[in-house]
């Protein structure tokens, strides 16, 4: 069999890597330059202007009867569009959204979505539409040879490459994009304000931007709020066209209750709602009792939140859910848009404003400039009329008397073939003398308009009149007030952890294998709960439930828990490890609780310890912190709180030996080995059992045999020496001391 050979006679070769360097290149630019960045003109991106031009050519006006949407996404699929249509009907439903858009292009009826959910919107064979009264800023001159109009798709139509917008509409509804590299996000502006701006760049076109910043203060979204960045933030976005704003919900107090009515923009009220209601039900808002959405056709957003008690300080509530929900968020800037020269560029506030006036005046001189050409025409037109008017008997005569009477016309009267052609579509009943008259009144009111369009076309001053004067009337017929207030406030701060739980009596406990739970109250018999089988009670410490429970393993690391986190003693706890990451082989030996500037002593078997205050021992860390140094073979003895009343200390060791000394010689450490507390001799095999504080109506508790001994502050008095001393040899059958305890 013969193999055939391929023949690439005629086909270029070009390299891999340079054949996807530029289909990449091709493609990036497309997506930019043609789906998704807006046109500095317009401020619309291609497809949002094939829909606006659609539904004008459909004939969808402000004041024209609706038509069913997918009509509208039809005509732009089938004429100018051809891709997606649930992609063009999302564009087409984003500008009729008033939460979206602050001056909406289109007219939606039926459902068009929510600020809860703005995709919620009905298919487009169920909704209508037609344009709004604003979209005749974008469309009033379209056809008075204002823009370039090219091919559609396919050749068979004309479409235009750009709107010829009155006002800048890039910065009145502002637009937000993704393309490939860059991105586009511009926030919307109030009319009013930018027309000001406007008016006052053509008086004074050196006008700096703090000239401009006095008309245009910040954004105005469409959804209000508050901006609550300060004036060096919007200043320094409005320098370079890039930055952030901190935006922020409304709210005002009715009845004791805070009732929220704006949100920041692109802000679901519902969502809101779930993330307050997450918290509450994590017992992280102790002084929330309450909320609700009272949300209507009335009134858009009423979200309302009702505090536990009249004494909750609202101030301080708001300003923690600013921080922990979107009731405040930031909102990106960056003024990438495409240019007059048809390449994309970040924008400050005043070259924006000074390149879209330059389009406007491009624009205006055209929409003149054909104008004039209609005018001039008519005028030459009318001309040969009246010539017709002043010889109409010899006019008449050489059309019933010619076979060809147009060149005997133009050759008689000296006329253009315009002219001649005006004349013989004159119909008889246009040859009275009234209409002679109507032909010159309207010669002298377009002599007067071609005076006054060359005169405005030849002087800069008066183009710029005119200009100024149009969009000061728009800005009167479509302004209104602004709706997101302006007040520079302090970033919002969220309340701590550790203040948003409830103070309540609680008891931690520790197992013999690391399980912890915390039990409600003090009065508890730790002892006496259920634990696992083979496991049993260790450690316990009386707090609260709003503080820290600090564990201590055997290497003498320490381990901080909120104790609120802690399950309930109704079970059996849960293991520590699961919390924490102690070394391999360490188990923990004892717990604390309080105040950060509570006092406890720590102290080792090999009879080393200090006094450490709690703070000391907090750590943000799994792997915990080293506080406590503890020789080789020995391991940590349960830790010994030190109230204000204490004076002295009592240890014991376990060869039934105790001993008494003054508190202030044991030093206060933040870490270390401590100092040595009470003597044992290496060949007696003793270790200390316990230590604890007391004072001069405390007593001494001592466990040895599963039996407690109960010693009186008189009765400590023989067991009094120095601290590092052996101490005194307790009575018999209390040689084997397991823990001691104040009583």
């Amino acid at each position: 069999m013969k193999v055939q050979e391929l023949n690439f006679d005629g086909i270029e070769r070009v390299p891999m890597a340079r054949f996807t360097e530029k289909a990449y290149l091709d493609y990036s630019m497309y997506v930019i330059l043609d789906r998704a960045l807006p046109h500095i003109g317009d401020g619309l991106k291609p497809v949002q202007r094939r829909i606006v031009y659609a539904m004008s050519d459909l004939g969808l006006s402000s004041g024209s009867k609706p038509k069913k949407a997918a009509r509208t996404v039809g005509d732009v699929l089938g004429k100018f569009h051809p891709h997606g249509d649930s992609a063009c009907y999302e564009a087409m439903v984003h500008m009729a959204q008033p939460f979206s858009y602050r001056y909406p292009i289109v007219d939606g009826h039926g459902n068009w979505g929510s600020q809860d959910d703005p995709k919620s919107f009905a298919a487009m064979r169920y909704t209508e539409a037609r344009l709004t009264a604003y979209a005749r800023v974008l469309l009033a001159e379209l056809g008075q040879g204002t823009v370039d109009w090219v091919a559609n798709f396919d050749g068979t139509l004309k479409e235009p490459t750009l709107l010829p917008a009155a006002l800048p509409n890039l910065l009145l509804n502002g637009t937000s994009g993704i393309a490939v590299g860059m991105s586009t996000d511009v926030p919307p502006h109030n009319i009013r304000e930018v027309a000001a701006a406007l008016i006052r760049l053509l008086e004074r076109p050196r006008s700096t931007l703090a000239d401009l910043t006095e008309h245009i203060r910040g954004p105005d979204f469409p959804t209000g709020g508050m901006l609550v960045s300060s004036a060096s933030d919007i200043e320094r976005v409005y320098t370079t066209g890039a930055g952030s704003l901190r935006l922020r919900a409304r709210w005002e107090k009715d009845n004791g209750e805070i009732v929220v009515t704006q949100l920041p923009f692109q802000t679901s009220g519902a969502k809101v709602l779930e993330q307050i209601a997450t918290q509450m039900r994590a017992k992280k808002l102790p002084m929330m009792d309450d909320l609700r959405d009272e949300s209507d056709h009335e009134c858009p957003t009423r979200l309302v939140l009702t505090p536990r008690s009249n004494r909750v300080d609202v101030a301080r509530l708001m300003s923690h859910l600013f921080a922990t929900t979107d009731l405040e968020r930031t909102v990106r800037v960056n003024c990438n848009v495409i240019g007059v020269d048809g390449l994309p560029r970040v924008y400050g506030l005043k070259a924006l404003l000074e390149e879209w006036l330059g389009f406007r005046k491009a624009t205006v001189r055209r929409r003149l400039e054909h104008r004039l050409d209609r005018v001039s025409a008519r005028l030459h037109v009318l001309d040969g009329l009246l010539i017709a008017y002043l010889n109409i008997d010899e006019v008449i005569a050489i059309i019933r008397e010619e076979d060809k009477p147009k060149p005997v016309l133009m050759q008689r009267f000296r006329l253009t073939d315009a002219q001649a052609e005006s004349i013989l579509e004159l119909k008889l009943r246009n040859l009275a003398k009234l209409e002679e008259m109507k032909l010159r009144t309207e010669q002298s009111e377009l002599q007067a308009e071609r005076e006054e369009l060359q005169t405005t076309l030849q002087s800069q001053l008066k183009l710029n009149g005119l200009i100024k004067r149009e969009i000061a009337k728009l800005a009167e017929t479509h302004g209104d007030e602004r709706r997101t207030v302006i007040e520079e406030d302090a970033p919002a701060q969220a309340i701590a952890e550790s203040e948003l739980v409830t103070s309540d009596p609680v008891t931690v406990i520790l197992s013999e294998r690391g399980w912890a739970r915390a039990a409600k109250g003090h009065e508890i018999d730790a002892e006496a709960l259920s634990y696992r089988s083979g496991d049993g009670f260790l450690a316990a410490a009386p707090g609260r439930s709003n503080q820290f429970a600090v564990f201590i393993d055997s290497t003498g690391r320490a381990y901080s828990l909120p104790a609120h986190t802690l399950p309930s003693a109704r079970g059996q706890g849960e293991p520590l490890s699961g919390h924490v990451n102690p070394p391999d082989g360490a188990s923990f030996r004892t717990v604390l609780i309080g105040a950060p500037e509570d006092r406890w002593i720590l102290a080792s078997s090999a009879g080393y310890g200090f006094v450490v205050r709690l703070s000391d021992l907090h750590s943000r860390t799994k792997a915990g912190k080293a506080v406590l140094r503890v020789p080789e073979g020995h391991t940590v003895i349960a830790a010994a709180p030190v109230t204000e009343k204490a004076r002295w200390i009592a240890a014991a060791s376990t060869d039934g030996r105790l001993l008494a000394f003054d508190l202030e010689e044991l030093p206060v450490l933040g870490k270390g080995k401590g100092v040595r507390i009470m003597g044992l001799p290496p060949a007696s095999g003793a270790t200390l059992a316990g230590v604890c504080a007391f004072g001069e109506r405390g007593r001494v508790r001592i466990k040895a045999l599963d039996r407690w001994m109960t010693l009186k502050f008189k009765d400590l008095d023989r067991y009094r020496g120095n601290r590092g001393r052996r101490g005194l040899l307790l009575p018999r059958g209390w040689q084997k001391v397991e823990r001691v305890a104040t009583g």
